[in-house]
């Protein structure tokens, strides 16, 4: 896995390798309203369990089947949560046509969807606008994402002396102001409800030239904010025994400019805890080393997955002595293993919405939610 936090990686890079992945993540917080949203665009949606079985088809007997692509399986998601309650939770995957990248700057679309960087003013502009016939829903927003910190760091994969596959997260934007709206129109009933926003973001991007599953164990990501300073971690398990896990910390001083780097950290998980569907996991886990310790604490699941979860978080660390520094974010869990299996390929199908194909458990799983969601209003 190497990292990297150069503004100009940010681009499409047009994988052509079978099972071969790319997404760009926004996400922001507005504490005040209790409001949080994630909005991910895919170009190869390495999640998808269509993307997965035509992967295992191809696998099994490549002679029958056209490799499967990244632009075949492209896809978006947005989700809304609010005071920690799911609002909107939405994944929708679609051909290469339904997907669009700048291709002298930076910015990308999924149908009505798109983002674009505006590099004079250093901001990312979001443009949302989907329909969601299943939660008989439309949903718009706009969003502006602008730079309040950035910092430069790299590192290149020290495993097997750097002879791995080639998988890269870029830290585009590790602290965002985030201001826009979203609408939030309910088909059914003819009403509509708009949000404004005053957030704090953060944007990153990843991407893969094999599926992740065969390349990552397990991973622990998270961000957090202070007034003063940008917290960013990163745990990687890799499939490979013989790879040294990726233990990463980035610290920065908003007030100082600088950067602080704690690398090759002990980590220990503890509190392991699993649900019907989520894989086991840790809500707690202590970092140490190089005169560092941190503490993450995965206090609220904001949503969960039979391969994925999404926390509220504390974070308490000290360094060389000082008192702790008291952070609160986000934080992710990912086992991406479990994408194998075709009883979860089977269970995910209910989040996912693929143009042009029908699936029972989709249409079953969002009547029952809407329902829910209608009682509970």
């Amino acid at each position: 896995m190497n990292i990297s936090t150069e503004p100009d990686r940010d681009i499409w890079h047009d994988l052509q390798q079978p099972g071969s992945y790319e997404w760009w993540y926004f996400d922001a917080e507005d504490r005040e309203q209790g409001l949080s949203l994630v909005c991910i665009w895919f170009a190869g949606f390495a999640f998808s369990p269509y993307y997965m079985k035509r992967y295992q088809e191809w696998r099994r007997d490549g002679a029958s089947f056209d490799p499967p692509l990244a632009a075949d399986h492209a896809g978006f998601s947005f989700q809304l949560y609010e005071n920690g309650r799911e609002v909107v939770n939405f994944i929708k995957e679609g051909p290469a046509s339904s997907f669009e990248a700048v291709r002298d700057g930076i910015g990308i679309r999924f149908e009505k969807n798109r983002f674009f960087y505006d590099a004079a003013r250093d901001c990312y502009a979001l443009e949302i606008d989907f329909d969601f016939p299943a939660r008989r829903k439309r949903v718009r927003a706009t969003l502006l994402f602008e730079a309040l910190s950035r910092f430069s760091y790299e590192k290149r994969d020290g495993n097997n002396n750097g002879r791995v596959p080639r998988h890269e997260w870029l830290l585009a934007l590790p602290r965002a102001a985030v201001s826009g709206s979203v609408t939030l129109d309910d088909t059914f009933k003819k009403r509509a409800r708009t949000l404004r926003l005053i957030a704090e973001g953060y944007h990153d991007h990843n991407l893969g030239v094999m599926p992740v599953h065969e390349y990552i164990d397990k991973w622990y990501w998270g961000r957090a904010f202070s007034p003063r300073f940008d917290l960013v971690y990163y745990v990687i398990f890799f499939r490979n025994n013989g790879y040294a896990p990726l233990t990463l910390c980035l610290m920065h001083d908003n007030e100082q400019g600088s950067l602080d780097v704690y690398e090759h950290l002990d980590v220990r998980q503890s509190r392991g805890n699993r649900g019907l569907f989520a894989p086991l996991h840790s809500r707690e886990l202590l970092f140490a080393g190089n005169g560092f310790s941190m503490q993450v604490r995965q206090r609220r699941v904001l949503d969960s997955g039979p391969f994925y979860l999404r926390f509220n978080t504390d974070i308490s660390c000290s360094m060389d002595g000082e008192g702790p520094r008291e952070f609160e974010g986000i934080s992710e869990f990912l086992r991406p293993g479990r994408l194998q299996s075709p009883l979860l390929q089977f269970f995910t199908r209910c989040r996912v919405w693929r143009g042009g194909e029908k699936s029972l458990m989709y249409d079953q799983y969002n009547f029952l939610k809407t329902c829910f969601n209608w009682f509970k209003s």
